[in-house]
């Protein structure tokens, strides 16, 4: 797909926010620049500098301590990289410090950990940013603005994924490398940094770009803690919600370490679908991993997970899948999120007719379910659910197509 201009001049960020290091009044060309400057064009030859964004606040304040200064100033710090609308991303803005502290950070530490490398505008409003990680590899992060005043930035944990999900564009790339937590971080601070003005707050975090977050885990759960942290980014731990396909170990040490929201890509009610498109089955089945979280929500008061349901023609759209589906989360709080698959050149799956998914989530609300039906968003560019991503000359195999749904492919 061939990228489009940078839509600069259309948003409404101010340039008093977007402002360029070296300048307040820098012209919009001077601030294309200042976003596309290589994350790593401070980092020193050595490569010793510190990442503050990669550090949560303990983490921080011993720093500040390690180099002579008081823990106290590490608040006002951790301030000026994500709190008070600041959210600094170069030394020059870092407001408000003591000058021998300032000076400090500029030659010890980065303050960027990603490039904005596009930004692609779809029909419906959402945006795409196609971000250059300091070794070359590029991401992408998606907002998506509400009309109910809602906006959601949905970002990646991994270049590519090792998953292997059959219907998932994402998939076909194979894991190329984690995120850092100062990469994944980054990504909702360029989202407020960028579109707050034009949007309203941001605030809404999923973990559903690109890669498995729970292949991930410690940086994801490190990179969520810093989201929801009080005196930063300050999101709502009901609102920053972490989704997995299901790496039942991890799911557990996330359910025990963290306050963040849990959403579950189920996508099948029978292990023969799940084990051809999700491979991740064959090693954690639907009885391990449902009864895991039966077993665990036990434990949790007011929560809910949230099963993703990927509706695929001829594949899981059944009534009768609604009806098992129905039965396999008895037990377990949970809310049912339709979702339409985003046709790819990578896959061989039709989307469910909206009329049968209405049908389908009719037979789940008489069961008893609450259900949401979600809507595409971006996918004129790319940006929509399963179709994240670049997978290039190597891609992962797809597998052997059950004789009993050939038909349907």
């Amino acid at each position: 797909m061939a990228a489009q201009a940078l839509p600069f001049l259309r948003w409404s960020r101010s340039a008093s926010t977007l402002r360029a290091c070296s300048s307040s009044t820098a012209t919009p060309h001077r601030l294309l620049s200042t976003l596309r400057r290589p994350a790593a064009a401070a980092r020193c030859e050595s490569g010793s500098k510190a990442m503050l964004k990669g550090m949560d606040f303990s983490e921080l304040e011993n720093w500040v301590r390690a180099q002579g200064f008081r823990p106290g100033q590490a608040m006002m710090l951790w301030k000026c990289l994500y709190g008070n609308n600041a959210w600094a991303h170069c030394h020059d803005e870092l407001v408000g410090l003591n000058k021998d502290f300032r000076k400090m950070i500029t030659e010890r530490a980065d303050l960027k950990a990603l490039t904005v490398k596009d930004i692609l505008t779809a029909s419906d409003g959402t945006r795409k940013i196609l971000f250059s990680l300091e070794d070359g590899p590029v991401i992408e992060t998606v907002i998506i603005p509400c009309a109910r005043g809602r906006t959601t930035v949905c970002v990646s944990s991994q270049v590519g994924c090792a998953m292997n999900c059959q219907f998932c564009f994402t998939g076909r790339m194979g894991l190329r490398k984690h995120l850092s937590t100062a990469e994944i971080v980054e990504q909702a601070v360029f989202a407020r940094r960028l579109f707050s003005d034009e949007f309203g707050a941001i605030t809404n975090v999923v973990f559903m770009g690109m890669g498995e977050p729970f292949h991930n885990i410690d940086n994801v759960i490190k990179a969520s803690s810093i989201m929801v942290d009080d005196q930063g980014l300050h999101f709502s731990p009901r609102k920053v919600t972490v989704s997995t396909s299901g790496l039942v170990p991890q799911l557990k040490r996330f359910l025990h370490e963290s306050n963040c929201s849990l959403a579950v890509s189920l996508n099948a009610t029978t292990d023969e679908v799940r084990n051809w498109i999700m491979p991740i089955n064959r090693k954690y089945n639907l009885n391990l991993l449902l009864g895991t979280l039966r077993e665990e929500l036990c434990l949790k008061k007011n929560y809910r997970v949230l099963f993703e349901y990927v509706m695929l023609s001829g594949v899981n759209d059944s009534m009768d899948d609604a009806k098992r589906l129905i039965e396999l989360v008895q037990g377990i709080p949970c809310k049912i999120n339709l979702i339409s698959f985003n046709p790819h050149s990578g896959s061989q799956f039709k989307p469910t007719p909206d009329e049968k998914i209405i049908e389908f989530r009719n037979v789940l609300i008489q069961g008893g379910l609450t259900v949401f039906v979600r809507l595409s968003r971006g996918d004129d560019q790319m940006a929509a659910c399963g179709q994240l991503g670049e997978p290039g000359d190597y891609q992962l195999p797809l597998l052997r197509v059950p004789e009993k749904f050939q038909v349907a492919l």
